[in-house]
């Protein structure tokens, strides 16, 4: 492995997510020649690359070839189980000895007939059965098949019932109807409405509809316990158990769903990231994730259009009939006999869903590495991307934030921190004290700040920031906007406000906010600077009581301790306040005994 590979493997590692997945390692042609599954991604593929002298022959000679990773993130360890099995199964990779046989993983069927039965099966076969899982756990599906037959009575036999030879005597109860563990449909002794009502049951529990069934669990329990039947109450309790452990569905593998292609895109300025799925026979054959480089003007649509053409081109194979997308791209016209689908709910929407989350993992983690290798590449992207989502004029490469501190109304100050091109910039950092404001008002303390320090950047032919922000909402965004209009420089210079409670943006003259993507960079840069501005803030005034605490007369009265100094700061504000209250006023805030203190205290001092 060179030193531009292994720099490679590197950055994509280092990049990996601590979840349950799929890797996949490819070698220089880019071809695929080992798949493998992970409970944590990062872990399980960081291990093949630490000392080699632990791993096997085998394990040596793949580390050597791979080239590139390529990774899929899923839910569980149960879907990275049944992706492995299937990618192996369709890609064959030269390393990968186990699963490349043609056996599958096990389903539980109701079958379709006028009496179902409930088995086990490992093979799909399209005749208007019904299927559920598949499951990862033979044993669990074998003990889910068992209790399903233990509280249902249903029919095991093969025989081939019909309405004729269950009425006219032709079958015979057999050993299971003598063992009250099946109503002997075949003979006539139960209705098919009857025998249907069980099927309900059983189709819900297979479903993931649990509770009814827990219910009656709990309650055999509870009886078999108060009739000190410990065994069968044990046995209740470990089904319960199962029951919580039990999972009916995997977006990995559809009985449902036999043949489509799904595509999600998230779409940059000038870069769109794409994830393709391709299901076959209902399992997921391939999975894929590209980026493209796309126009400034290009829209979402001609953005995901353009992705499908290029996977077209990878996949060498024409698209099933059936392609699932998030919204209908602008060359869906030109795909003759293809339906372009845009689930809501269902499997489809949990493809998509699923899809969606690939591409989104994708594209964090692409921008993270090229963060971490070019650095002034990630800051430009940045830059764009505060912009576009913003709507600003120009890139912020220059933003300052102000946040106003009085905690218990004491000491107001405030804090602006400045950053650039979205780090912080600390040697810019600035304190205030609030000059001329009484009291705690958090208005006449912001347009004071904002007025100083821009009046004096004014004077001193300083470069004004391209985006202000203000950490507060409406009201405090109004009184900034005030400031730089008597300052006559708000046509100069953007601003905004961010409030704490749901990160809404607002912006000048319009009353309604706008939320940012929760995952994006330009919400975490913004909420950045915000957090850094109220640390700073709160250092500064917490320092800055602190000093004036160790200062103050009420330091050098014997039993008045650092509690009551507070309390008597927050109401009273000043040291020359306290000074000038009575015994009376005291009193009701402190008690008397510690009022009779200060008040000789400043009465001896006159």
């Amino acid at each position: 492995m060179n030193n531009g590979i292994e720099k490679h493997i590197h950055t994509l590692v280092s990049a990996l997510p601590n979840s349950p997945g799929v890797y996949q390692f490819l070698d220089s042609d880019g071809n695929i020649i080992y798949v493998g599954k992970a409970k944590s991604l990062k872990k399980r593929v960081s291990s093949y690359f630490v000392d080699s002298r632990n791993h096997s022959a085998k394990v040596r000679a793949l580390v050597k070839r791979v080239a590139d990773i390529h990774h899929i993130v899923v839910n569980t360890e149960h879907d990275a189980l049944l992706l492995e099995n299937s990618l192996i199964k369709r890609l064959q990779p030269r390393y990968n000895i186990l699963l490349k046989d043609d056996k599958t993983y096990p389903w539980i069927t109701i079958t379709n007939e006028l009496f179902p039965r409930v088995l086990q099966t490992r093979t799909l076969t399209r005749d208007g059965s019904e299927y559920f899982g598949p499951y990862g756990s033979i044993s669990l599906m074998r003990e889910l098949l068992d209790f399903v037959h233990d509280i249902m009575p249903l029919r095991i036999c093969t025989r081939r019932l019909t309405r004729e030879n269950t009425t006219n005597g032709y079958h015979k109860p057999c050993l299971q109807y003598h063992l009250h563990r099946c109503k002997a449909p075949c003979a006539g002794l139960q209705s098919v409405e009857e025998y249907n009502e069980y099927i309900a049951q059983v189709r819900a529990i297979l479903k993931g509809d649990l509770r009814p069934l827990r219910k009656q669990l709990t309650t055999e329990m509870e009886l078999a316990a108060s009739e000190l039947r410990f065994e069968d109450a044990a046995r209740h309790l470990s089904r319960i158990k199962e029951l919580e452990r039990y999972q009916s569905m995997s977006v990995i593998v559809s009985s449902k769903i036999v043949d489509c292609d799904v595509f999600s895109i998230i779409k940059d300025e000038r870069t769109a990231y794409c994830n393709a799925l391709r299901v076959r026979q209902g399992s997921i054959v391939v999975f894929d994730n590209i980026r493209i480089p796309i126009s400034a003007t290009a829209t979402e649509e001609e953005a995901l259009s353009k992705a499908i053409c290029k996977f077209v081109e990878r996949f060498e194979e024409p698209l099933a009939s059936d392609v699932i997308v998030p919204f209908i791209p602008t060359a869906a016209a030109i795909f003759d006999r293809i339906k372009f689908i845009t689930p809501k709910i269902g499997e489809k929407a949990n493809l998509l869903s699923f899809s969606q989350k690939s591409v989104t993992s994708y594209r964090k983690e692409r921008l993270e590495a090229m963060a971490r290798h070019n650095p002034e590449r990630a800051t430009n992207h940045l830059m764009e991307e505060i912009k576009r989502e913003l709507g600003l004029k120009h890139e912020p490469r220059h933003m300052e934030c102000f946040d106003n501190s009085n905690l218990q109304g004491t000491n107001p100050v405030a804090a602006c921190v400045v950053f650039r091109d979205g780090k912080p910039s600390r040697k810019e950092y600035r304190h205030f004290n609030i000059k001329s404001v009484e009291g705690p008002n958090d208005y006449a303390s912001m347009h004071e700040v904002v007025t100083r320090r821009y009046r004096r950047m004014i004077e001193e032919g300083r470069e004004l920031p391209n985006l202000i922000i203000i950490d507060g909402g409406k009201g405090q965004l109004s009184i900034a906007c005030q400031a730089l209009k008597e300052l006559n420089i708000y046509d100069s210079v953007e601003i905004i406000s961010l409030a704490e409670r749901l990160e809404e943006v607002f912006f000048p003259n319009d009353p309604y906010p706008l939320y940012l993507s929760r995952t994006g960079a330009p919400l975490k840069t913004i909420c950045h600077i915000r957090d850094e501005a109220h640390r700073f803030g709160i250092t500064f005034h917490r320092d800055k009581r602190s000093a004036a605490m160790k200062g103050s007369k009420l330091n050098e009265i014997k039993g008045i301790g650092e509690q009551t100094r507070t309390l008597l700061l927050k109401h009273f504000k000043t040291i020359s306040a306290i000074e000038r209250a009575g015994f009376d006023k005291l009193s009701k805030i402190i008690g008397p005994a510690k009022a009779k203190k200060i008040h000789d205290y400043f009465t001896n001092k006159q």
